[in-house]
């Protein structure tokens, strides 16, 4: 048997090669995968935003988003101001990566057991039907009572950094909870914008929009991979809808339920590729049209495609839409000039009352019933203490709040609308975190901080639920 090459005895060879930048790279990298630092990178721009709008500069601040910019392509143009460049089709992909996700989730991750799907699947319809009666009393009849779908909405990075800075505090069943629930808190809110929020309907559009769903469709079954020509696309689908009364935001939702979770390239056939290419010996010569260039191109592709759309496209988007449009959304939509605000008008004080109250009351409710009712089960360490609390952090309502704000209001109303938002999210956040912090354990009292040694024991009943505590 041959001795292995001296030079693989410290793992060298097992890597990829190492640079000067990896040094800067490789922490940032780690810095970026967590989820906390696009919520930190969120609340940075929102605090610029608000001092912008509050400062000297606050025209120039305003004035910059009703810029318009606009493309031509024959007979047809679209002209659009910034913000509506910003919340119309740049905050597409925030929503195609919302719906890859819940696809994910529904097919790989915990959605896809129906019991424990439904706890935050109930959950998250209370955490949207409570808050929008609560919002419709207050204002019905008056102005401003079209606005009701912005207290259904939970910001998901919002949610998940409030979590990170009570550390080990945190149960995972809590994290998983509130994933998943603001997920599909997130399909609802954008349901709620196709239906409440749309124009008069243009047929021919959406029969263009219709057949272009088709065409992608049939481009999958045909086994195309290339993902500019389905980007090409997509964009094409986005103008359709753009011009058929219906948000064109919605595209991103449907493209992303129709990626596939399924790989291209088993497990089995991608070892069997990569030992195709570990066959050619040490210095063998890679360039030129041989066979070794051959293997090691098919490697590459294969180990691409080892994984599914689904999963390709988050790990590609995820950054993007969490460092980049969200903030940029963030940037162009939370600078409120705090002078023309009441703070007691009929419209901030439904908002908070849907926000902060109507949010954790609809969630911890409708989830009781789940239980209650044998449709839903629940893990025995997410309390119901916790559960009331997970309620009040999603009441940050934030990015989809501001987005059907933008939609629903008027420049008139606009502002005291807005304030609502960020006055009930930051008085939510809080909330949580202070009912979390007084009612709960570090995760090493008890259970072991492996995520594969948590017990995940579900609980079918409020009884033995409370027994068990």
């Amino acid at each position: 048997m041959d001795n292995p090459a001296p030079a693989s005895k410290d793992g060298k060879l097992q890597s990829m090669p190492k640079e000067l930048i990896d040094w800067v790279n490789k922490p940032l990298g780690r810095f970026f995968r967590i989820e906390t630092a696009a919520a930190g990178i969120l609340l940075a721009v929102t605090i610029l935003a608000m001092l912008l709008a509050n400062s000297p500069w606050s025209a120039q601040y305003l004035a910059l988003w009703q810029v318009e910019a606009g493309i031509n392509l024959g007979p047809f143009g679209l002209h659009l101001t910034l913000l509506e460049w910003i919340n119309d089709a740049v905050m597409t992909l925030f929503f195609f990566v919302v719906s890859l996700e819940l696809k994910r989730e529904l097919v790989l991750g915990e959605l896809r057991q129906p019991r424990q799907a439904m706890l935050s699947v109930s959950a998250a319809i209370g955490g949207m039907a409570v808050p929008a009666v609560l919002y419709l009393l207050m204002l019905w009849g008056a102005p401003g009572a079209h606005g009701w779908g912005m207290v259904m909405a939970t910001d998901t990075a919002f949610v998940i950094g409030c979590l990170a800075l009570l550390g080990r505090r945190i149960p995972v069943q809590l994290r998983v909870f509130l994933l998943s629930l603001a997920i599909v808190d997130d399909i609802g809110a954008i349901l709620v914008v196709a239906v409440g929020y749309g124009e008069a309907l243009n047929y021919q559009a959406l029969a263009l929009a219709a057949a272009g769903i088709m065409v992608i469709r049939g481009m999958a079954l045909l086994g195309i991979r290339n993902l500019m020509l389905y980007f090409l696309m997509g964009a094409a689908i986005w103008l359709a809808v753009e011009h058929s009364g219906i948000h064109p935001t919605v595209t991103g939702v449907v493209l992303g339920l129709m990626t596939p979770t399924l790989k291209w390239v088993s497990d089995a056939r991608l070892h069997q590729i990569l030992d195709a290419v570990i066959a050619h010996p040490p210095g063998q010569n890679w360039s030129g049209d041989t066979l070794a260039r051959m293997k090691l191109r098919t490697a590459e592709s294969a180990a691409r495609e080892a994984l599914s759309p689904v999963e390709r496209l988050e790990i590609v988007l995820h950054p993007w839409v969490g460092f980049v449009i969200m903030p940029l959304f963030a940037f162009a939509n939370a600078g409120v000039p705090v002078g023309e605000t009441n703070v007691t008008s009929p419209l901030t004080l439904a908002i908070l009352l849907g926000l902060v109250l109507g949010k954790p009351l609809g969630i911890f409710l409708f989830s009781w019933l789940a239980v209650k009712l044998n449709i839903a089960a629940r893990p025995v360490q997410l309390s119901w203490s916790l559960i009331a609390a997970g309620g009040c952090l999603c009441g940050i309502g934030f990015t989809m709040a501001l987005f059907i704000a933008g939609l629903a209001f008027s420049p008139i109303q606009i502002n005291e609308a807005k304030f609502g938002i960020l006055l009930a999210s930051a008085i939510s956040a809080l909330a949580g975190m202070l009912i979390i912090k007084l009612t709960s354990f570090p995760q090493s009292l008890t259970y072991s901080s492996s995520e594969e040694s948590v017990d995940f024991t579900f609980d079918q009943s409020p009884q033995r639920g409370k027994n068990k505590r």
